[in-house]
């Protein structure tokens, strides 16, 4: 797994320097040139979105019933959620090494391991299904804005015909014991404990449960999901403003379908680290389809792997430090600590 991971994103790195090199790199400097510093504005911009995104994930992580005290403050599920994007965003962990980071970052507040990865585990499938959502409304305004009918309606129907996937997954985490059969078969074949058995300290059966309890409760799916829609749409402002600041001004609808179905391809080709490639091959097909030029796509995506970096590699150096902090105090990763204090 880990040599398809490394030899995509070299495959992906060719792509971003071949798209580059086809390019007019004066006309993309220029872009740049016009936009200046002013372009390091969508780095604490990104904040919206993510907080957007964590009132829906604290929703999912709040406890069932009075009996279980514990409770992750916004300020402590922000730097989680802002962890798990920069694992998944900046290294090749093919987008499912921040959910394990941020179960056991739960488990130092104090959150018991089975509660914390019904959560991520019910908050994944809920940005599975949002993604679709975002998706299809991209699609659709892509439709309404360039007249490409042929193209965007196979993708479409590519997007309706997928969609027994995830709601098949719901059904199963709602009425099956997924986990703890999976914990049963890990035991019987691996002997021992398991990684799986050590995320959530041998309590497949108490996961299932939990999930099931968040399943029976529709309204906070709901809620949890809304918050996450309106995160993935205030995330497109991203796109508005960078390309603005470019001097290649589009309209919201357009960002909003830009984004949508960029996202949806990066997701798509999961396996690629960081989408090298991928991002900056589908802004320029699709940011083509509305008359946005290569280069101005090109120096798009230049502009979000920077807000990446800027955004991402602080969470990363905050979430090491309190790791070594954790280290050399001796705690387990059970152990209630105060992250804030950490950060």
């Amino acid at each position: 797994m880990k040599k398809i991971t490394y030899i995509s994103g070299l495959l992906g790195l060719i792509v971003v320097i071949a798209l580059i090199l086809q390019q007019n790199g004066t006309a993309i400097l220029g872009a740049f040139d016009r936009a200046g510093w002013a372009l390091l504005w969508l780095i604490p911009f990104h904040a919206l979105p993510l907080i957007l995104d964590v009132l829906g994930w604290r929703l999912l992580v709040s406890p069932f019933d009075s009996a279980r005290p514990y409770r992750a403050s916004i300020g402590t599920l922000f730097w989680i959620g802002a962890v798990r994007e920069a694992f998944n965003r900046l290294l090749p962990v093919a987008n499912i090494g921040g959910e394990i980071i941020g179960i056991r970052m739960m488990k130092w507040q104090g959150i018991p391991g089975a509660a914390a990865t019904a959560g991520i585990v019910v908050e994944v499938l809920l940005t599975l299904l949002n993604q679709y959502l975002f998706t299809a409304l991209g699609i659709l305004l892509m439709i309404a804005l360039t007249q490409q009918i042929d193209t965007l309606t196979s993708i479409l129907w590519a997007l309706i015909a997928s969609l027994p996937v995830p709601v098949a997954l719901f059904f199963l985490l709602h009425h099956g014991q997924i986990f703890s059969r999976l914990e049963n078969l890990a035991e019987k074949l691996l002997g021992g404990r398991t990684k799986l058995m050590e995320l959530i300290n041998g309590k497949g059966q108490l996961l299932d449960q939990d999930i099931r309890s968040l399943c029976r409760q529709p309204w906070r799916l709901v809620a949890a999901g809304g918050w996450q829609l309106a995160g993935l749409i205030a995330g497109s402002f991203e796109t508005w403003l960078g390309l603005e600041l470019l001097g290649f001004p589009i309209s919201v609808w357009e960002a909003i379908a830009i984004e949508a179905v960029t996202q949806a391809l990066r997701h798509i080709i999961f396996i690629v680290p960081g989408g090298l490639g991928v991002q900056e091959g589908g802004l320029v097909l699709f940011g083509s389809l509305i008359g946005v030029p290569p280069d101005a796509s090109l120096a798009l995506s230049l502009v979000k792997r920077i807000r990446e970096i800027g955004f991402g590699l602080p969470a990363l150096a905050g979430w090491h430090r309190a790791e070594m902090r954790r280290l050399r105090a001796g705690l387990k990763d059970d152990s209630p600590a105060n992250l804030c204090k950490d950060t």
